[in-house]
């Protein structure tokens, strides 16, 4: 997998001593009301989802949700491609930890990763999933070029959630 490279960060695939900050990611305020609790209780449960969610994506797909972090090598988020079979086509997603929320790095990571979707991955359409009452990513999305055109559920017992694309 390629690393990305911005003014004021990198993109790297995720390895196992991203163990920690995957902890804390997952389980920010943030990531568990706007994505969900994906049970990561400890940091074995954080290399388990380094190793069975991010890695089989980058060597399955050959991209995938990658580690957003300062030029420095602090973690402070994640970014990237997914591919998932209830879509047709790739899907953008981000998140940052909230205490670097606000100072542009969602938007300059995402902008990178659209970036190397068109010009390394050949893809014209990108779609995003994103509950209708998180207006920060709505409004990041929106900048990005994206547009609602549907409505989503994953499950039955789930929100519905709106379905956007560039």
């Amino acid at each position: 997998m390629k690393q990305l490279k911005t003014a004021r960060l990198y993109l790297k695939p995720a390895n196992p001593k991203d163990a920690y900050f995957i902890y804390e990611l997952l389980n920010s305020d943030s990531w568990l009301k706007y994505i969900g609790d994906k049970n990561i209780t400890n940091l074995d449960n954080a290399q388990e989802y380094i190793q069975n969610s991010l890695i089989v994506g980058y060597t399955t797909n050959g991209f995938g949700l990658m580690v957003v972090t300062l030029k420095d090598g602090t973690p402070i988020g994640i970014c990237g491609f997914l591919k998932r079979d209830y879509l047709d086509t790739l899907d953008l997603g981000f998140a940052l930890l909230p205490k670097y929320e606000g100072y542009g790095y969602a938007f300059e990571a995402a902008s990178a990763t659209m970036q190397y979707g068109k010009l390394e991955l050949k893809i014209n359409r990108v779609l995003a999933i994103c509950m209708k009452t998180n207006e920060k990513s709505l409004a990041l999305l929106s900048k990005l070029g994206f547009n609602k055109i549907d409505t989503i559920k994953l499950s039955e017992e789930s929100e519905e959630l709106l379905l956007l694309s560039t």
